[in-house]
Parts: C-alpha cells; structure tokens; sequence
C-alpha cells in the first residue's frame, strides 16, 4: 500500500454460545430464534435437516438465510451509532467507524441452540492510509488529496482485514 492510498478496513465479530458481552448476548439469542422462523421455508417438511450446513448443501437458496436472519441484528447494530467500541485507536479515544455490516451463520442446528454461531462483520468507511507506525495502521477519515490530516491509529490485531484498496 502506498502512502495516501483509500482502505477499507473489515472487522469481524464472532458470537456464539460462550460469547460474554449483554450486545452478543441479545444478538445470538434473536439471531436464533429468527434462524428457526426463516429457515422453514427452504427446509423439507417431509425430511428437516436440523444443521445449517446440511440444509446449504440440500437447498441453494439457503444462502438467503444469511441476510434474513441477519435482519434480527439491526436494532442491535443501530444501537451502536456507527462505533465498534471492542476496537479502539491507540489512545483509547476512538473507536472502530463503521458504515455498514453483514451477517453470516457459522452453522447452527435447530433442535440446539448451543450449536448456533454466527458472525458480524463491519465495514469502516473509506479512510486514508498513511503507513504503519509500531504495528498500527495510521488513518486519517479525511479521504481529500490534502497534505493535512487528522489521525487516529488502530492497532493490527485478529478479525481486522484491509478489505477495499485504491492506490
């Protein structure tokens, strides 16, 4: 990446059983008990198939079960106003940005909700990049060709991936 190129950066979230937040709390119990509504249209009623998994792989159209139980996140979503507060920049100020979000299901079964696992992934809006500093990205949100900005570092870590690139 070169000095000043636009990023995008992606945060994964994963919740499951053992997920200790209240937030993924509420979002894995909704999530499940929309998964069980949605996914009766795309089951057999003569021969339910009780896994996620089992199901993609009898029914293609499945994959629409992504979006639509990912509908039971967005109160949850909306609630955090754009900030991912788990992700915070180098000073404890500011927080993960985000301007959009995507839920996929890991695999789920519908006789066991312990089984259920899902993941939230956000999306920060266009930033610039102006170069590693100790194992940080340094960003600016001014996305302007400007030789001034205003930064703010987040650190390299786990579930954090550059997803968009314009040099």
């Amino acid at each position: 990446m070169n000095y000043k190129s636009k990023i995008q950066l992606a945060y994964r979230l994963v919740i499951d059983k053992d997920s200790a937040f209240v937030w993924d709390k509420y979002v894995f119990e909704d999530s499940y008990q929309e998964y069980l509504l949605q996914h009766q249209q795309f089951n057999s009623k003569e021969n339910p198939l009780k896994t996620f998994r089992e199901l993609l792989a009898e029914n293609e159209k499945a994959t629409q079960l992504h979006y639509l139980t990912g509908i039971a996140a967005a109160n949850y979503v909306q609630q955090l106003k754009g900030n991912f507060y788990r992700v915070t920049d180098a000073l404890g100020n500011n927080y993960f940005p985000f301007i959009n979000y995507r839920l996929d299901i890991i695999n789920t079964d519908i006789a066991d909700i312990n089984k259920h696992k899902i993941g939230i992934t956000f999306y920060s809006p266009l930033l610039t990049y102006l170069g590693m500093v100790d194992n940080h990205f340094l960003l600016s949100k001014n996305t302007d060709d400007s030789n001034q900005f205003e930064t703010f570092m987040i650190p390299a870590q786990a579930n954090l991936s550059v997803c968009y690139l314009k040099e």
